[in-house]
């Protein structure tokens, strides 16, 4: 069983920076493919973006060129680093790890989810 506990959230200005940080616990594998949703109150849960053991990305087109995923396998940690913030952005951000290998979108494909930390951009 994995753990995982995000961090970083707050409120910013529009077009200011935020990063945020999951850090996991327990079962951990730095095999995992490891994702961001987020979700604002009457919508569905967004995919953000995505990170394999190698790095390799996969991000949500309205983040794509913004947002940047990382993840430092010996702290057990990921990271997204969010620039240029939008109103829209404001959610509730969680972390997951995915229970396959494929960097999905799909949320079904994510069996471990952090509790999440609220990030807010005022315009």
């Amino acid at each position: 069983q994995v753990q995982l506990v995000e961090s970083g959230g707050g409120l910013v200005q529009a077009g200011g920076s935020l990063r945020l940080s999951c850090t996991a616990s327990g079962s951990t594998s730095s095999y995992y493919v490891m994702g961001w949703f987020r979700q604002t109150p009457g919508k569905e849960c967004e995919f953000v973006a995505s990170i394999n053991s190698g790095s390799s990305t996969f991000y949500a087109d309205s983040v794509k060129g913004r947002f940047t995923i990382t993840r430092d396998n010996a702290k057990n940690t990921m990271y997204l680093q969010m620039n240029s913030l939008k109103p829209e952005d404001t959610a509730v951000y969680y972390c997951a790890k995915s229970r396959t290998g494929s960097m999905s979108s799909t949320r079904g494909e994510y069996d471990s989810w952090g509790q999440g930390t609220q990030v807010t951009v005022s315009s």
